[in-house]
Order: C-alpha cells, then structure tokens, then sequence
C-alpha cells in the first residue's frame, strides 16, 4: 500500500497546484493528504479507486484550509505578485501564464471540475465522486469553465487553431 501512495504523488501535486496555484502549498497539500492518507488506511476500501480516495482527501483539506484561510487578506487579482515577478520573454511561456492566470479566475467548483477532468484524467463519474455532485452537474461545470477560459483568453471556436495543434472536443 505504502508503495501506491508514493507512486499517487505526481498527480496528487498537480491536483494541488491547480488547485491553490502555488507549488510549495500544494507539497504541503500533498503531504498532509498522504499523512491523513496513511492513518485512515482503515477507511480505504479495497478494490475501490485509490486515486480517487486520495484526490477526495486532498480536495477536502485545500477547501478546509480555505475556508479557515478566509480573513487572511488575499492578492487575488495578482496586481501585488506581478509587481514582483519578472515576465518571461518567451511567447509560449506568456500564454501559459495567462492561462494560469485564467484558470484561477475560474470559481472553485468550475476550476476543479475542469482539472479532475481535463488535467487528471478522471471520467465524469469519477469527478463527480471525488466532489460530491451529480454527473450532471460535473458536465456543466467542466462546459461553464472552458467557456469562460476561452473568453478570458480571447479564444474564438471559429478561428482555426494553428498547425499541429489539435483542437480538444
């Protein structure tokens, strides 16, 4: 068992990532998921999702941080980083950052929604598991969010993406 929880790390942390944007948060994400992992051994079900019982635990502690988090005064806007940030010069790397950016305008429900799906892997079902939802519910979520990323980025679903990169259903 001991040897399934490490080999969860890698999507564990970019869950975290994703999920609260800053990576030595999500390394302590990851480590308290896998603490409390690991003394609830006695509450996994054998022959269940691993993953999905590990991604559920990690989901549940980053909104119990946040909602305990909420009278710290926030950068939400990121207008107090950038000031400290220097800007890449490369293009690539400039869009990513603005997906980033992007992606944490996205409300909490719809950002997870569209992470657990588009960036875990995880079906539908198994999404709406992890967040406690309907199926139904994990869809609109996901559709909503890459919507609003594509207005936020100025994408244009009738504009031809450029060569040798696919356009995702």
């Amino acid at each position: 068992m001991r040897e399934s929880l490490v080999g969860e790390m890698t999507n564990l942390r970019a869950f975290a990532v994703s999920l609260c944007g800053d990576r030595e948060r999500a390394d302590d994400l990851v480590q308290e998921t896998l603490f409390k992992a690991w003394n609830h051994l006695d509450s996994f079900r054998e022959g269940t999702n691993l993953k999905a019982w590990l991604f559920t635990i990690l989901r549940n502690t980053y909104f119990s941080e946040r909602r305990k988090r909420r009278r710290e005064v926030e950068d939400a806007d990121g207008s107090y980083a950038a000031t400290l940030a220097t800007h890449p010069e490369q293009h690539g790397h400039m869009e990513m950052q603005d997906f980033r950016i992007a992606l944490t305008k996205l409300p909490d429900d719809q950002r997870e929604a569209l992470i657990l799906v588009g960036a875990a892997g995880f079906s539908y079902e198994e999404a709406a598991e992890i967040s406690g939802c309907a199926v139904g519910t994990i869809k609109s979520r996901v559709n909503r969010a890459r919507n609003r990323l594509g207005e936020m980025l100025g994408m244009d679903e009738t504009v031809e993406p450029e060569p040798g990169i696919t356009k995702s259903a």
